[in-house]
């Protein structure tokens, strides 16, 4: 009886983590509904506008009790992570969402490659078979089983992977906001980001206020989407859940989103995949979650107690775990 109770426990425990996956990887989609070429940065300055009343709002307390440097660290990696987004939004207007979904996913065998660069240790044989088999499939993925260039997106997507290894990697290691509240410096990150997105709005397409405007009943359900779902509700689900269940748990069921891009971008959004391409997107899959299992655990910087911090860039958030020995 108290098997039952706790299976059924752990997978109430499990569904809101696994809905976030599903709305991550849902995002590329709304992405699609809302934004073209020219309005994509004012697509961003709204999406993020709408959430940061709200998590201001919760971060309120933690925000008065940031000290200069905390100010500063946040604001850096909000420019990092201004350009994550800017890549990974333009990437995903110039390609399919099947293929921004599983492209961006490579960036669970890129940053694990760079902890290794950086601590100057070897991967395992395994992790980089893992690494080679993703880069085959990406590039079957994204020639559709021939011999052309990736797109214009799937590069931007690719370059928006990178970054965001980049910004993992920097997050673990900028002192300034380690021990800092995670809530607090997520709301100063998207500040910084939406700031940079409402500068560049002034050079680059319509105003803001004009496309929202131009939006329809539908536009608006997809930008709230992604605003409320997307963002907020996956920040307050994965600060819930990292105290519920395990890191590692938590880090499983979100390592589900590209699938769930790739089934609702052929579902939804009619992607059309060759049988090549299907096969290299199938690839990625296997090569990611591989490449999570086997990657090399990281270490703590120097003069830490041992407690590392995991980062993700669609939100900003840095949510405490602890480091494998």
């Amino acid at each position: 009886m108290r098997a039952s109770l706790s299976s059924s426990s752990s997978v109430l425990r499990d569904l809101p983590v696994l809905l976030v996956a599903v709305v991550w990887g849902s995002s590329f989609l709304a992405v699609q509904r809302v934004a073209e070429p020219g309005t994509v940065v004012a697509m961003l300055v709204l999406r993020f506008g709408l959430v940061l009343p709200l998590l201001g709002l919760a971060a309120w307390r933690a925000l008065r009790k940031l000290t200069r440097a905390e100010w500063l660290g946040g604001a850096a990696l909000g420019l990092v992570l201004s350009g994550i987004f800017l890549l990974e939004t333009y990437g995903a207007v110039h390609t399919s969402a099947t293929n921004a979904g599983l492209i961006i996913s490579l960036a669970m065998v890129l940053t694990p490659l760079g902890e290794s660069a950086l601590g100057r240790t070897a991967p395992s044989r395994a992790f980089l078979a893992a690494a080679g088999l993703a880069v085959l499939g990406v590039a079957l993925l994204t020639g559709d089983g021939g011999l052309r260039p990736p797109t214009l997106g799937d590069l931007l997507v690719l370059c928006a992977a990178l970054v965001r290894s980049a910004y993992v990697l920097a997050m673990a290691r900028t002192r300034a906001v380690r021990d800092t509240d995670m809530l607090a410096v997520t709301w100063v990150q998207l500040a910084v980001a939406t700031a940079v997105f409402s500068v560049v709005a002034l050079a680059v397409g319509p105003a803001p206020w004009t496309v929202a405007l131009s939006y329809g009943a539908g536009q608006w359900a997809w930008l709230l989407h992604l605003s409320l779902f997307c963002t907020l509700f996956a920040f307050f689900v994965q600060m819930w859940a990292v105290r519920a269940t395990s890191p590692s748990r938590v880090s499983l069921l979100l390592g589900t989103e590209p699938l769930w891009a790739a089934i609702l971008g052929i579902t939804v959004a009619g992607n059309r995949m060759g049988p090549l391409a299907l096969l290299g997107g199938a690839l990625v899959l296997v090569a990611t979650e591989w490449g999570r299992r086997t990657a090399p655990a990281p270490r703590p910087a120097r003069g830490e107690d041992g407690t590392g911090a995991a980062a993700d860039a669609r939100t900003g958030e840095q949510t405490r775990e602890p480091t494998p020995a």
